[in-house]
């Protein structure tokens, strides 16, 4: 059994160099240095090392010695000359790279995602001081162009099924055991101790003995001080994976497709592939181990990419699937990035082994031309690319919630990670009227065009009335036998999606063809408008923002792009000379000059929405709507930017316009005392109405004369109120106000003596009451939670896209030390 051991050792240090090699190879001289230096920035804590703070953060890596190159450069770039550190103030066990890095799916883009993996012997102080370091070493990584996440992993997380909070990188409760076996397959050891799972018999016989489970083989090697504990790292077995998981990962590689398409195609399918083998699962991870068990180092094979393209393969030909195996070949060809279509003056193992597979799959130099050159695609190409993507992880996402009904399985994901990732997917994927749909920017291509040409076609026998944007200049020859780029109703909404897809540059040259006007004028100022206004790229939206209501962020306000009022013009205009202009009720003819608005905002989800209105009551209708998208208390918009296109009176326009909003979104967004209607006065096209600002929402009515509005004030006679409490003997909390929000249905939970209180919210704001509830919360918590993530009334998969992401919100009501009432995302760990 020592020898043994002394061979599982060697092979994983063996393995160890090669991957170490293959990692440097891989990478442009800024990963390099990062990489090479992680393990001395965690072994010594300095103030002359990037991530010093001047707390007591553990340090010293286990059994970590440096090389004397490292040693030579950490002085060399640093000016700090390390001391050599005694191993009994060693306080991290090791460090492990994990994911693509050393694998054929490594790219000179690639992230670093590293373990740092410590003992709970730690106490919650270090905790703290150790990740406040790793926060200060990837923003020094950043700094040199490096994007690194540090994960800091106690060896009891997988035994004690701990996790944390679902944010940025981390999973959170998503998953589980499939991140331990992502782990496994796929890590790198960097420095401190060996894993102690690969030293464990799959079959669990130690010197001819049959034991009956992974605990007892380990016991079974202590009892014969073949192996010491504290010389190991132990994350634990395999053998509980459960296939509750696979509802939470795959929404977690959902998830993971915004920003890494082609890889998560794979991870995605290679889920699929597990689940289809269910109960007997044989994972990648048991592959690699055998491999250093067996001491079978075909290193060239030896790679968790390659690894998992074999076992998605065999699934997929198994299943007679070869629509989607063409697809993962593609993928996995885009992810390795090698372009064998060009000449290199020496090949490496990682373009050698792609030439093998692109041989057996019986590519051809065309096909391999065309996916090298995806850096040329044009917005047609990306957007089917795409589509059919997307349509294969909702694909295989289906699959997976069937595998789920079929074994009657709940998810294993905590209500908030639940609630925070199915956001992110609602926010990036679900397709709604009004809103802009961004093809996924992380699929190459030069999307930008020279020409585009914005025409407008009424209602005929063959084309929707509405807009559409060819990439052609507008003559026939060009225009005639080709399609165009994108339709819709809206021009505002059609400029917003070539803007925010990159089609448009410094280069475009406009077009416009609206049946009357061939002036481009008003067009070239919507798109300069855009690009002063809305930057394209913004930061990710926060795990805070995505677990309350959506707020508006930014917002444009796009008067009279369409015809204005001209009747009589020129008339008025000497109208205003000796009167005082009123843009809504001008002139004697009291015509409001407001003929069109477009509201074009981006939420705190990232979302971009547009928002249509026309007609002499647009004004009215527009600041309705926009009120009713704002909830109490939220943040108010970054400055909102009003834009006029009018040819006559712009100035009066654009400030009474402003005046206007700002006002409304004052009263909208300021609490009332003891929740009293407000009201506003608004004339507009010689009709008068008031809008009245409710607790959750803003309505009109238009009203004759003032006996009528105070009679329908005195009276109660005023409709329009959103709330609708199902028991009227009772009131809502006010703190709620500050929540309700429409298109989201919101639980919000309140313990009493006798049990709780439970208020519910939804998606119209339509409240519902119940008082002294019994039972668990947690447990009616996972009950909605699974009704709406698995029932087949909120998944109905006529097409593979037609997935409905947005579940609903869970808050608790609670009391501050003052005794005042607070609300926040309900977290189900704390009340366990």
């Amino acid at each position: 059994m020592l020898d043994y051991l002394n061979q599982i050792k060697n092979t994983l240090d063996m393995l160890a160099v090669v991957k170490k090699k293959r990692a440097l190879d891989a990478m442009p001289e800024s990963f390099q240095d990062v990489f090479l230096l992680l393990p001395i920035l965690f072994h010594y804590h300095h103030p002359k090392l990037p991530g010093y703070t001047d707390r007591c953060v553990p340090q010293g890596i286990t059994f970590y010695h440096p090389c004397d190159d490292i040693l030579e450069k950490v002085t060399h770039d640093f000016g700090y000359v390390p001391e050599v550190l005694d191993e009994s103030v060693c306080k991290i066990s090791a460090l492990y790279s994990m994911g693509s890095t050393c694998t054929l799916g490594q790219s000179i883009h690639s992230d670093l995602d590293i373990w740092v993996c410590v003992e709970h012997s730690l106490t919650a102080d270090e905790r703290l001081f150790l990740a406040q370091k790793c926060h200060l070493i990837e923003a020094w990584a950043l700094s040199k162009g490096v994007r690194l996440t540090l994960f800091i992993v106690d060896a009891d997380r997988f035994k004690d099924k701990h996790h944390e909070c679902l944010m940025g990188e981390n999973c959170g409760s998503a998953q589980h055991m499939l991140l331990l076996e992502e782990f496994y397959r796929s890590a790198n050891h960097l420095a401190g101790k060996l894993l102690l799972w690969y030293a464990i018999p799959s079959n669990f016989i130690i010197n001819g003995k049959q034991y009956t489970s992974y605990d007892e083989c380990i016991s079974a090697l202590v009892e014969a001080k073949a192996i010491q504990r504290s010389q190991w790292i132990d994350f634990g077995s395999l053998i509980n994976l459960s296939a509750q998981e696979y509802f939470g990962a795959s929404l977690w590689q959902l998830y993971k497709s915004i920003d890494s398409p082609f890889k998560s195609v794979l991870k995605n399918l290679l889920l699929e592939a597990y689940s289809w083998e269910y109960p007997d699962n044989q994972v990648v991870a048991y592959q690699v181990k055998s491999s250093i068990q067996h001491y079978d180092m075909r290193f060239s094979y030896l790679d968790s990419y390659y690894m998992m393209l074999e076992k998605v393969t065999r699934y997929l030909i198994e299943i007679g699937d070869t629509v989607r195996l063409d697809l993962v070949r593609e993928c996995f060809y885009l992810k390795v990035n090698e372009k064998l279509s060009q000449p290199v003056d020496s090949s490496s193992w990682r373009r050698l082994l792609l030439m093998e597979l692109v041989n057996s799959w019986g590519w051809n130099d065309s096909y391999i031309k065309a996916l090298d050159r995806c850096e040329m695609w044009k917005i047609e190409k990306v957007r089917d690319v795409n589509e059919l993507l997307l349509q294969t992880m909702m694909a295989g996402y289906r699959n997976l919630l069937n595998f789920g009904r079929r074994n009657n399985l709940d998810s294993l994901m905590s209500p908030q990670d639940l609630a925070i990732l199915t956001r992110k997917l609602y926010a990036a994927y679900e397709v709604l009227p009004g809103k802009v749909t961004v093809i996924n920017p992380n699929i190459p291509g030069d999307l930008a065009e020279d020409n585009l040409t914005f025409i407008y076609v009424k209602n005929d026998r063959v084309n929707r009335i509405g807009w559409y944007v060819y990439k052609q200049k507008p003559t026939l020859d060009s225009i005639i036998g080709h399609q165009y780029l994108e339709y819709s109703h809206s021009l505002v909404k059609l400029v917003a999606w070539c803007y925010f897809n990159h089609l448009i540059s410094a280069k475009t040259h406009f077009f416009y063809r609206d049946g009357l006007d061939h002036d481009a004028t008003k067009l070239r100022q919507l798109v300069a408008d855009l690009q002063s206004y809305f930057p394209i790229s913004v930061p990710t939206a926060t795990e805070e923002a995505l677990s309350g209501p959506c707020e508006i962020r930014q917002l444009a306000i796009m008067v009279n792009l369409k015809d204005e009022v001209s009747a009589d013009l020129d008339i008025l205009n000497s109208y205003h000379q000796i009167f005082d202009v009123n843009v809504f009720n001008y002139g004697e003819k009291e015509l409001s000059l407001v003929q069109s608005i477009n509201l074009l905002y981006r939420n705190s989800w990232n979302e971009i929405r547009v928002l249509n209105f026309e007609g002499p009551s647009c004004v009215l209708d527009a600041t309705k709507t926009l009120l009713n998208r704002m909830h109490k208390d939220a943040d108010l918009p970054s400055p909102i930017k009003i834009f006029c296109y009018s040819k006559y009176l712009q100035n009066e326009i654009l400030q009474q316009m402003q005046k206007l909003m700002d006002r409304c979104i004052d009263l909208r967004l300021t609490t009332s005392l003891n929740n009293v209607k407000q009201f506003m006065p608004l004339r507009i096209n010689g009709s008068s109405w008031y809008l009245f600002f409710e607790r959750f929402g803003v309505s009109a009515h238009q009203f004759d004369n003032t006996v009528d509005f105070y009679g329908a004030l005195s009276n109660h006679k005023i409709h329009g109120s959103a709330l609708n409490v199902w028991n009227t003997s009772n009131e809502l909390p006010k703190e709620i106000d500050s929540f309700a929000c429409e298109g989201i249905i919101q639980f919000f939970f309140e313990n009493k003596l006798s049990g709780f209180d439970l208020y519910i919210l939804n998606e119209n704001n339509q409240a519902e009451i119940y008082r002294n509830c019994n039972g668990n919360v947690q447990n009616m918590i996972r009950d909605v939670n699974s009704f709406y993530a698995l029932s087949d009334d909120r998944f109905t998969f006529a097409t593979s896209l037609s997935v409905n992401f947005n579940l609903p919100q869970f808050y608790q009501i609670f009391y501050d030390e003052n005794g005042e009432r607070k609300i926040a995302p309900f977290n189900i760990s704390s009340h366990n």
